[in-house]
């Protein structure tokens, strides 16, 4: 390789130039880190965090550092290091499966143990843990399925990313407000607005809608639809209850 070569392959390097995907990312580690911030790591700092089992803080430290290395990977891709952005990729299916599993875990003890206490929010919560879970399982294999073709990819990750949000997108709006429930409606505006985002982006990049995209905004068009109707069933709540009655922890 040449003197000049080598340069320009360097300078490739260097170069950052922020897509939609990372700014996309950054949004969304916003939703994140401000509402568990408010909820978590201030009184956690401060603290005043009440006493909780191990694995509150071990899900906490998954997910915080799964955000982190997202925003890393679509850094990377920005800078022109896709060597470096698909070695961590192999580590990140490994990430992925831990966040699905402490975070399935996390929702079922929260749930159970509101509803030992008598609460009535727990079933918005079970609701939004089993699309979390489904909907992350779902889209982030497709999105690894697909990592040969990776703008497909890329808004895969992202589609992945809007069911396991609502945890933080929820805090955002509950403690400003001093709100004692899930805002569904609130929530519901911010995860369709992010899916109609990358869909828009898509559309005016490309001319068109690829089927994958379809996929993933149709998971959370129709999640926002269906959210009220099966949470007020009887069969919904009868089931939770179940569920729940099934959780201890020792």
């Amino acid at each position: 390789m040449s003197a000049s070569a080598a340069s320009a392959q360097d300078a490739t390097h260097r170069a950052f130039k922020p897509s939609f995907f990372f700014w996309m990312t950054l949004v969304m580690a916003f939703f994140v880190f401000t509402g568990f911030g408010m909820t978590y790591l201030f009184p956690l700092a401060r603290g005043t965090f009440p006493p909780a089992p191990p694995i509150v803080h071990l899900h906490g430290i998954v997910f915080f550092t799964w955000m982190i290395l997202l925003i890393v990977q679509a850094a990377l891709i920005n800078s022109g290091n896709v060597a470096l952005h698909r070695s961590l990729g192999t580590y990140g299916i490994a990430h992925a499966t831990v966040i699905l599993y402490t975070g399935a875990l996390i929702q079922l003890l929260g749930i159970a143990r509101s509803i030992r206490n008598g609460g009535t929010g727990p079933f918005d919560a079970g609701f939004l843990g089993l699309m979390a879970v489904v909907g992350f399982a779902l889209l982030f294999t497709l999105a690894i399925r697909n990592v040969r073709k990776p703008d497909v990819h890329k808004r895969l990750i992202l589609f992945a990313m809007l069911p396991i949000l609502p945890p933080g997108v929820n805090r955002f709006y509950q403690v400003p407000f001093g709100l004692d429930y899930i805002p569904v409606l609130p929530l519901y505006v911010t995860l369709d607005s992010m899916a109609l985002a990358i869909l828009v982006q898509e559309w005016r990049r490309t001319g068109k809608i690829g089927k994958y995209s379809m996929i993933g905004a149709g998971f959370i068009f129709v999640q926002s639809l269906v959210h009220v109707p099966i949470v007020h069933s009887d069969w919904f709540l009868e089931g939770v209850r179940y569920v729940a009655g099934l959780i201890r922890y020792r």
